[in-house]
């Protein structure tokens, strides 16, 4: 006896775990803000830390360089042993991955390559701050983009203004 498979197999298809993300980003509307492109090879990454713009911050270590296309920005995410084991280190990036993202699309200038760099207190930081870490970091190596860009601020995106006293 001739056994066939359990599902037909266009609707394995749509439980596919490899299928979903192309599913999903069918739908996610496009805000108008510049790709994020992925930096991946060696290569790249040492060319960046050689020719670019470094800023350190307690939570993350921000690399750019512009060369990218005009209308590009190129991510890419590393962190070292010091880090921690494979875990650690794989959570680190998640983590700076999380802030890139919500950052990136609107404050980060178009045409930059960036290196995001963990560091330990990457785990330990809260995520307000390594978001305002990664703001201050843009700021310091000048590729914040202006307000005149076209940058539009979501509120998980602006800096915490200061509470005036009570007096």
């Amino acid at each position: 006896m001739a056994s066939g498979p359990a599902w037909p197999l266009s609707a394995a298809a749509a439980f596919s775990l490899r299928a979903a993300p192309r599913a999903v980003s069918a739908f996610l509307p496009n805000l108008g803000h510049a790709p994020l492109g992925r930096l991946k090879r060696r290569a790249e990454f040492l060319r960046i830390a050689a020719q670019g713009r470094k800023f350190s911050t307690p939570g993350l270590v921000l690399q750019a360089m512009s060369g990218a296309a005009a209308s590009d920005i190129r991510l890419g995410f590393t962190c070292s042993r010091k880090v921690g084991n494979a875990v650690a280190r794989n959570r680190a990036r998640r983590r700076l991955q999380a802030a890139a993202r919500e950052v990136m699309p609107n404050l980060a200038q178009p045409g930059y390559e960036y290196v995001l760099i963990g560091r330990t207190e990457t785990l330990k930081r809260p995520y307000a701050l390594l978001l305002q870490d990664l703001r201050t970091a843009l700021k310091r190596v000048g590729a914040l983009r202006e307000a005149g860009d076209g940058a539009t601020l979501s509120p998980a995106t602006q800096t915490p203004t200061e509470a005036s006293p009570i007096s």
